[in-house]
């Protein structure tokens, strides 16, 4: 597998706007776990996600991945990604945040894309109130300890 070359598509797919070119990177019933938005599963989905749900509210985006590693069955890429933003108090600011991506693959697709972002800068950005970040933060607390891997870290 081409590791930069499906890191390049997958960037460029969503600066694009092209929702069926980066769906097209995911299994059939591939998943796609966004820090924001929440969890789509299939290509349909995940092309929507892209082409409605990411410019419903920002334009102009900027991703580039870093550093990728990968064992053939799970990569890893650290990433910065950047957008202008469309909500009214953001006053159309570029947001910038910084992640890193986590890529199950089978037969030269992904199966699961899940990522841990630090998107408190973003929010800054985009003038949201402490009250909204902390619902924003809170949301993903409780998406954090609702994973299997978590069971142990809550144990009494």
């Amino acid at each position: 597998m081409d590791i930069p070359a499906l890191l390049y598509t997958f960037c460029d797919a969503v600066e694009r706007r092209d929702g069926k070119a980066f769906a097209a990177l995911f299994a059939e019933g591939g998943v796609y776990h966004d820090v924001f938005y929440g969890t789509f599963t299939g290509r349909a989905a995940i092309a929507d996600m892209i082409d409605d749900w990411f410019y419903r509210t920002a334009t102009d985006f900027r991703w580039d991945m870093h550093d990728p590693i990968s064992d053939g069955r799970t990569l890893y890429a650290r990433y910065t990604f950047s957008y202008r933003s469309t909500l009214p108090e953001a006053k159309a600011a570029r947001v910038m945040f910084e992640g890193v991506a986590i890529m199950t693959l089978q037969d030269g697709l992904i199966t699961s894309y899940r990522e841990v972002a630090n998107a408190a800068p973003a929010f800054v950005d985009m003038n949201f109130t402490p009250e909204r970040i902390v619902r924003i933060v809170a949301k993903q607390g409780t998406e954090l300890k609702a994973r299997p891997e978590m069971r142990r870290h809550l144990a009494e």
